[in-house]
């Protein structure tokens, strides 16, 4: 049921219809600062337009507070804080993705969701490695014409214990 009303809102906020059962290759791209990227459709339960996010004390500098949404209590990351990069005031094109995490919903603020793209398996490269080291959060770079996407693991943007401190706010 959470899927079917996920894929309801996401038509409507894209335009996009989905077939069934057509989940596997689809994403939510947004773009942050002067990149694009990328969530897989199978995680995004709906798109809302920025509103008052209220202050929780003693998150990570990322997490910006809750909102209410239907009488729901909602814990929101900023991505932009999440990956260092520069603030930036919201603006009317600022959103919050509202996500499912392991059976927790998170709304993720970006700067402006773009379009649902279909990236099939060949067209993704690994994530790149910095050392010995690869970002977790970062699932892959999908290739799209001349642009790419960087994809996010959705999973992976709260650390297991972020994870843990956000369900506390349910």
């Amino acid at each position: 049921m959470a899927e079917n009303t996920a894929r309801k809102a996401v038509e409507e906020e894209s335009g996009f219809e989905f077939e069934e059962d057509t989940l596997k290759g689809r994403f939510l791209t947004f773009r942050l600062a002067e990149e694009d990227y990328g969530l897989e459709i199978r995680y995004v339960t709906e798109i809302i337009g920025i509103q008052k996010i209220t202050d929780v004390p003693d998150m990570p500098c990322f997490v910006k507070g809750v909102i209410n949404l239907r009488g729901k209590v909602i814990p929101v990351m900023d991505v932009r804080a999440r990956f260092s990069l520069p603030e930036r005031a919201y603006d009317e094109r600022t959103c919050i993705v509202v996500v499912n995490v392991e059976d927790k919903s998170v709304g993720l603020v970006v700067d402006k969701v773009n379009e649902v793209a279909s990236i099939p398996d060949d067209q993704i490269e690994p994530p790149p490695r910095a050392g010995r080291d690869t970002c977790s959060y970062i699932q892959g770079i999908g290739k799209m014409g001349e642009e790419v996407k960087i994809l996010l693991n959705v999973k992976h943007l709260l650390y297991e214990e972020e994870l843990e401190q956000i369900s506390l706010l349910d």
